[in-house]
């Protein structure tokens, strides 16, 4: 008798969260529709993805999301933040800019390979091989 109520909590409880526009995708949660930095696509913090509405899309990103998903829970969150928040702050004491300090941070590089390797871009029109 138990088991049906929690089945229905359960159910009744991914039915709101749908609702808000946040989905359970493989190993994470993705947030359509939630906080976002001024200027950015997607953030990820722990296992939940918070993605823009006009971007929720687009496989790439998404795979570069999930790239960080996997980082967050290899490193941990001191690692992750030490290492990201490390890099970021030492490229900017090099005298770059916000976008290349961000571009040069070792997990962003590692998330857009692990985006590229799932998500390959299409050939050109007439063109040959990928």
């Amino acid at each position: 008798m138990i088991r049906p109520v929690r089945a229905t909590v359960r159910w009744a409880g991914r039915r709101a969260l749908a609702r808000a526009g946040i989905r359970r995708t493989g190993d994470h949660w993705v947030w359509v529709g939630g906080p976002v930095p001024p200027g950015a696509d997607a953030i990820t913090m722990w296992s939940l993805v918070s993605v823009r509405r006009a971007v929720a899309g687009d496989a790439r990103l998404l795979a570069h999301e999930a790239a960080h998903v996997r980082q967050w829970r290899s490193l941990g969150v001191r690692g992750f933040l030490r290492a990201y928040l490390g890099a970021y702050l030492a490229a900017r004491r090099l005298g770059y800019g916000h976008v290349a300090a961000y571009r040069l941070i070792p997990l962003e590089i590692d998330a857009e390979r692990a985006a590229a390797r799932v998500v390959r871009p299409r050939p050109e029109a007439g063109g040959g091989l990928p």
